[in-house]
């Protein structure tokens, strides 16, 4: 039953979040309650991280961060991580997207990532993200909007008239979706598909929102966002299956969802990171920093300013690194990055692949992770995963004492592709290599990866919770009695 609730816990997770703006809020939701305080980046840290605090911050609002201190913590020690991405592939409404054709109103998007295009066809699409809008004071803000119901929807070509094989498309000509009828939108606006706009109103550098977009879509938009069309000043809007996450199969034992690839990992690392400090002694006997990393673009290579190859997360580190304790002790600070990033361990969680019945012989035989069976530590020797050895034998040791402690089982599984076929990466070997510190890669195994709804294992959610929570609570203890140097 507790599995089953982790599971229905993550479905409200996911079903709220159809972005990476939502899920950061959705997150920080999660940690506030938890008792996490809220930090910047501008900031100062010496005054406010103190020994036994939790914090959290954010970057443009679709990465975060949050850490708590053990109250033991020495400068130079070290940190247990783990990261994952808010991001999935997804269409995204292009800046320009007022178009139309043969008498249809239709919204113009842009690929993001690499989806399986063609599982976006004959889905009742909603629209969600961040609206940039002016108060009545000239203040800038940020909305988050999420229209929750069908409004988009691209059209597949009867059979009749292209009997095709293989379903093949044109991304640029005919992945647009259809919004309205112009005669519609016409009547609606008495002739004009242009909505009225403030007399007087400046003239722009660039087109007006209202000119670069339907003015239907944009006034849905401003609704849900709660301004007038005119204080729109830009957005960026993500296309999203409205059919809700849920519960599947005969017994339930599935998850069917878009956005497994990555929210279930984010999800996970969360609600570990909250449950390995919910004991009010949790961080009493702790010398080390218990962190989460949420990165946004993993999907796209991180190469961003919120990417995982980007400084936020070595610039957070040495931050942290030369913390003062709570003790006098006195420590030298010059090393203390160095130190802290030798002792360290970062597990990136990132969802595997799931056996499909189906493509039994695209899987190397030996290699076949299974659903509801637990994490996926994903190996590869050319270094697409930063996974090796001593990762493996620690997270062994991790899941173990978990086991012991919980009274529950926590199973692990290994992956390998086969030799003659493509690997995926994650962001494991970039950070592993930016930071020098230890790194496994592992990941909850799923099926239909980056399709509009994929489809996961109910229990993988306790068991990756279970994980995460025992990973937080016992790494500094069983760092300590696997030395490779």
């Amino acid at each position: 039953m507790a599995a089953k609730q982790s599971a229905l816990d993550f479905l409200s997770f996911v079903n709220a979040a159809p972005t990476p703006f939502h899920a950061v809020h959705e997150a920080k939701q999660l940690l506030a309650k938890a008792g996490f305080q809220e930090i910047k980046e501008r900031d100062s840290w010496a005054s406010t991280c103190q020994p036994g605090g939790k914090y959290y911050l954010t970057r443009n609002t679709t990465t975060l961060v949050a850490f708590a201190i053990g109250k033991q913590w020495q400068p130079g020690n070290s940190i247990s991580m783990i990261g994952a991405h808010t991001d999935s592939p997804v269409l995204r409404v292009k800046p320009v997207s007022k178009k139309s054709g043969e008498g249809f109103v239709q919204v113009g998007v842009e690929t993001y990532g690499g989806g399986i295009w063609h599982t976006w066809f004959d889905r009742d699409l909603g629209v969600a993200g961040r609206v940039m809008t002016r108060e009545s004071d000239g203040s800038i803000v940020q909305k988050l909007v999420k229209i929750d119901r069908p409004i988009l929807r691209i059209p597949t070509l009867a059979i009749h008239l292209d009997r095709q094989e293989n379903f093949a498309f044109n991304k640029e000509t005919q992945l647009f979706p259809i919004a309205g009828l112009i005669a519609a939108e016409l009547n609606r606006n008495g002739g004009n598909d242009t909505p009225n706009t403030e007399k007087g109103e400046e003239s722009s550098p660039l087109k007006s929102v209202t000119e670069r977009h339907h003015s239907h879509f944009v006034e849905l938009i401003a609704a849900e966002a709660g301004v007038n069309p005119g204080d729109i000043l830009d957005f960026e809007m993500i296309l999203f299956d409205t059919h809700k996450s849920c519960l599947g199969g005969m017994l339930e034992e599935f998850i069917f969802s878009p956005r497994l690839d990555n929210l279930n990992s984010t999800f996970c690392a969360t609600i570990g990171l909250i449950d390995s400090v919910a004991d009010e002694s949790a961080l009493d006997n702790e010398d080390a920093i218990r962190l989460i990393a949420l990165f946004d673009h993993e999907e796209i290579g991180s190469r961003t300013a919120q990417g995982a190859d980007s400084n936020i997360l070595p610039s957070i580190i040495r931050r942290l690194s030369v913390l003062p304790s709570s003790s006098s002790k006195n420590t030298d600070l010059a090393t203390a990055y160095e130190q802290t990033l030798s002792t360290s361990f970062l597990v990136s969680a990132d969802m595997a692949h799931s056996i499909n019945p189906n493509y039994a012989g695209k899987y190397e035989p030996d290699h076949k992770p299974e659903m509801n069976k637990g994490p996926v530590i994903k190996i590869n020797a050319n270094a697409r995963y930063a996974t090796n050895s001593p990762g493996i034998v620690l997270l062994e040791e991790i899941a173990r004492k978990t086991a012991k402690e919980t009274g529950e089982h926590v199973p692990l599984q290994l992956f390998v592709v086969r030799n003659d076929s493509s690997c995926g990466s994650t962001i494991g070997p970039m950070l592993s290599a930016a930071l020098g510190a230890r790194t496994l890669d592992l990941g909850n195994p799923q099926l239909s990866m980056h399709s509009i709804r994929e489809t996961g294992g109910t229990h993988d959610v306790a068991h990756a919770i279970r994980l995460f929570t025992g990973f937080f609570k016992h790494y500094s203890e069983l760092s300590k009695t696997i030395l490779v140097d």
